[in-house]
């Protein structure tokens, strides 16, 4: 099976080991080939056999989409939502579980949990489903790629086109999305996720053990070989390899517990400043909750009725902290945010709450919406419009995103009470517990003579600090390197890119921002990173965008490079006959172009990138190394921004 969210870089540099032409076959005995067949036949027996997993603690359709054999070891049940942002940042973690352990190994089973709030994920649903029915498995994931690549443009003309691309028939996908025939599998997922107690995506049973929230690969991958070991111990006690699920789910499932942290405690402590930002409850309170939130969060509204609940249960004895985190995906966050500065700059703290809690109650943050909260608050409209088109508070917003990203405070809800760390919107019962702990410390500090006013500081004292960007070497590259950009930029930004990759192409629209953003300034460095085992057509079309350059320069190359990118995801787009296609249109030497592509001439060069990113640790594509701060992923424009401005700060290299 070729499935791949994108962008994972686990195995590549294995499969750049031998050189290129063609291998032997290995000489097999005649016994060990008959051994060998008979093995297979009672796999396949087994197979058929199999009882239905319709049954098991943690249920499995025979029609749900699935990536892996059967009788793997390990099963992965992954309720999603296509528009979660969450989802789409989970994807490549799959994906490299999925190149780590192999189909023999590993078995990940999706199903459909659209959530209410994300109006475009229930139709995104059905869409993927019918891909499934009418094209099977690969089908499927090839359609979900390019939907998590593309959550912006999520509707039903792009559903047509990812089907399209996936190998479905337009007609037969047309008059099924018409007759809504693929609704009822997702509501039989939505059932199963009720019944389990599944609330929120993404949410993962790994043998029936819960992984719930955008989780980092290594909880994964923890999970996951401890769900090995236990798979091996079964098959030792007399279970077969496909009952192994069954078994090992009935005994690891358990209802999700009512305070799930969506993540392991963090028992650190952390000096996360106040700073200037709108404070709510006396300077003088023991315990202090510092909240990085956005408007648009659905999450972010639960969390603040919530802490209503704290404010009465406590009174003073809290005080809230506001910083601003406008995520990308969110695009009225930031205008809200803009709201309630500006009611802050003319009504002081008591203005700002007044609009935070107007801005959480409203059922619209449309510009409408906004000037309508504004003239209830009694502020100044034509000013509250002028912040919100000027963006007069940006750079007030970039500080808070700065401090959130030093202290990897990544998504919203994320608090700090007292420095420490809480995940998500999580119960009044998970708040109680750490506040009256914390109460605990603040009544001892208050007899070694720390004052009211010092408390927080005095908790946090020890705490660890915020962390700047990370930084990492990186070999450099070829003097010939495509690239654009002044040869005399005081920065460099080294793009390490797949042609294949959804997310790389997700990408070039924040390169291009900067290109324009910072003329003179900032230099692009294309450098090649194929994901050969996941990605089987970028590796040519690689070579293809350097013989583009070694025949018209760099003009060649970024011509090639758009038109690779222009027609990524077509069947077919990036193979022989289309690349034979682009190198016409670019007017280059066929004869030349042909003893290139058939001798792999750019196999080297190529090579040479895979191992300068291997050797930096790269682990997906795209990466990116700013002046040597890394930055990982298909990541919004500010982000690349933020970095850009602090190498320019700095002294030359």
């Amino acid at each position: 099976m070729n499935r791949s969210f994108a962008c994972g870089l686990v195995g590549v540099m294995a499969s750049l080991v031998a050189c290129g032409g063609s291998a032997k076959a290995p000489v097999v005995p005649q016994t060990a080939t008959a051994d060998a067949g008979v093995a297979q036949a009672a796999t396949a027996t087994a197979l058929s056999a199999a009882p239905s997993e319709e049954s098991a603690a943690v249920p499995i359709a025979s029609d749900d989409a699935t990536w892996g054999n059967r009788d793997a070891l390990v099963t992965v049940v992954a309720f999603e939502d296509i528009q979660c942002p969450f989802c789409a940042r989970t994807a490549p973690t799959i994906q490299k579980l999925e190149a780590e352990y192999g189909p023999e190994k590993l078995r990940v089973v999706w199903k459909h949990l659209p959530l209410p709030f994300h109006p475009n994920a229930r139709p995104a649903a059905e869409a993927a489903e019918g891909v499934r029915a009418l094209g099977g498995n690969d089908a499927f994931w090839k359609f979900l790629e390019q939907a998590f690549a593309n959550q912006k443009e999520l509707g039903a003309d792009s559903y047509a086109k990812w089907a399209s691309n996936a190998g479905v028939d337009a007609t037969a996908f047309a008059n099924g999305a018409k007759s809504g025939v693929w609704a009822a599998k997702v509501q039989r997922d939505l059932a199963t996720a009720q019944k389990l107690g599944v609330d929120g995506t993404p949410a993962f049973l790994v043998n029936g053990a819960w992984i719930t929230g955008a989780q980092p690969y290594e909880a994964f991958k923890q999970t996951v070989d401890a769900a090995l070991t236990q798979a091996g111990l079964l098959i030792v006690s007399g279970t077969s390899r496909v009952g192994v699920y069954a078994a090992a789910a009935a005994t690891n499932f358990k209802p999700q517990p009512a305070d799930d942290d969506n993540a392991k405690d963090d028992t650190n402590v952390y000096k996360v400043p106040v700073g200037t930002s709108p404070v709510r409850g006396a300077t003088t309170a023991p315990v202090t909750i510092v909240e990085f939130g956005d408007y648009q969060c659905p999450y972010c509204r639960r969390a603040a009725e919530t802490l209503e609940k704290v404010r009465a249960k406590y009174g003073d004895s809290v005080r809230l902290v506001w910083k601003n985190e406008p995520l990308p995906f969110h695009p009225h966050a930031e205008p809200a945010a803009e709201l309630a500065l500006e009611a802050r700059a003319e009504k002081g703290d008591a203005g700002f709450w007044a609009a935070h809690d107007a801005l959480f109650a409203a059922t619209g943050l449309e510009e409408s919406d906004l000037l309508s909260i504004a003239h209830d608050l009694k502020l100044d409209v034509a000013k509250v419009k002028s912040a919100i088109t000027t963006k007069k508070y940006a750079k007030a917003i970039e500080e808070d995103d700065t401090v959130a990203d030093g202290f990897r405070a990544t998504g919203t809800p994320h608090f700090f009470i007292d420095g420490r760390r809480v995940v998500g919107s999580q119960p009044l019962e998970k708040f109680v517990s750490i506040i009256d702990d914390e109460l605990k410390k603040t009544q001892a500090l208050a007899t070694k003579g720390v004052t009211a006013t010092g408390m927080y500081d005095a908790l946090v004292a020890g705490g660890v600090a915020m962390s700047g960007p990370e930084k990492k070497d990186v070999a450099i590259p070829s003097a010939n390197a495509p690239s654009r950009g002044a040869s005399t930029a005081k920065v460099v930004v080294q793009e390490f890119a797949d042609f294949q990759c959804p997310y790389c192409k997700r990408a070039e629209d924040s390169i291009d921002k900067l290109v324009a953003a910072y003329p003179g300034r900032v230099r692009i460095v294309w450098r090649n990173l194929p994901l050969n085992q996941i990605h089987p057509d970028a590796q040519l079309a690689a070579e293809a965008a350097l013989e583009a350059q070694a025949q018209k320069g760099q003009a060649g190359f970024w011509k090639m490079h758009a038109l690779l990118f222009a027609n990524q995801g077509v069947d077919g787009a990036l193979q022989r006959e289309a690349l034979d296609g682009y190198a016409k249109a670019l007017g280059l030497d066929m004869k030349k172009w042909a003893a290139a592509l058939d001798g792999h001439t750019h196999k080297d060069a190529i090579d040479a990138d895979v191992k300068a990113a291997d050797a930096a640790g790269v682990q997906g594509a795209p990466a990116f190394f700013i002046n040597g701060y890394f930055l990982d992923g298909a990541m919004p424009y500010k982000s690349f921004q933020r970095l850009v401005d602090r190498a320019l700060s700095e002294p030359a290299r």
